[in-house]
């Protein structure tokens, strides 16, 4: 979500970060997603989690085919593409900035049939949250977006607003600092989250998260 500056590193791990683009294959197709950390940051590279959240994807644990989902963070698309691929109806959103380079990555990774599918949307979280529907989506998928402390509450506030008793969450992320189980600590006050799916090589956690009934409703 957040948009920061570009800065050089030359550590070999981050490399990969660097290029201007990155491949993968998912749902039998090829898949080419444009980066330009150095004009957007953090928002217009692929992060493992989002590599890991498309794996998960893959294995079939979740109902996608006609299901309404929302990406939040979405970056590069990676995972909202995903997603259409395999038959879902998909809201991918980033902040505005993000929004033509996100767009352009949709653009050329989905066949028309599957753009169809799909809506590319701004989403600043917390923010005019009443132009997206109440409870109106099946699933919500967000990869690595835990990781600003000052945007712990939005999120919450977000993810509240999207969900019904019935919409899944999952939330694809590495546990870096203390401030990311604060995170998953704050989120199980208002849903219920439990660890799914963990890849060890990459070491990135899939959370599955359902919203909690209103105290009134218990």
């Amino acid at each position: 979500m957040a948009l920061v500056p570009y800065v050089e590193n030359p550590l070999p791990p981050l490399s990969k970060l660097h290029n201007s683009s990155a491949r993968f294959r998912f749902v039998d197709r090829d898949l080419t997603l444009a980066q330009d950390w150095k004009k957007l940051g953090v928002a217009a590279v692929v992060w493992d989690a989002a590599v890991v959240m498309c794996m998960y994807l893959e294995l079939g644990k979740v109902d996608l085919k006609g299901k309404r989902v929302i990406e939040l963070g979405a970056g590069t698309g990676l995972v909202g593409i995903v997603a259409a691929l395999l038959g879902a109806h998909v809201t991918i959103t980033d902040r505005q900035p993000a929004l033509d380079f996100l767009t352009a990555n949709v653009k050329a990774n989905l066949p028309p049939q599957s753009q169809e599918s799909v809506v590319v949307s701004e989403l600043t979280w917390g923010e005019d949250l009443e132009r997206y529907p109440a409870g109106g989506f099946d699933l919500v998928l967000g990869a690595d977006i835990v990781y600003l402390e000052d945007t712990f509450l939005s999120l919450l506030q977000t993810l509240e607003h999207l969900c019904s008793d019935t919409t899944v969450v999952l939330l694809a992320c590495k546990i870096r600092y203390e401030r990311d189980t604060h995170f998953l600590h704050m989120l199980r006050q208002q849903f219920k989250a439990e660890e799914v799916y963990y890849e060890k090589e990459r070491d990135i956690h899939v959370y599955k998260a359902y919203k909690l009934p209103a105290k009134g409703d218990l």
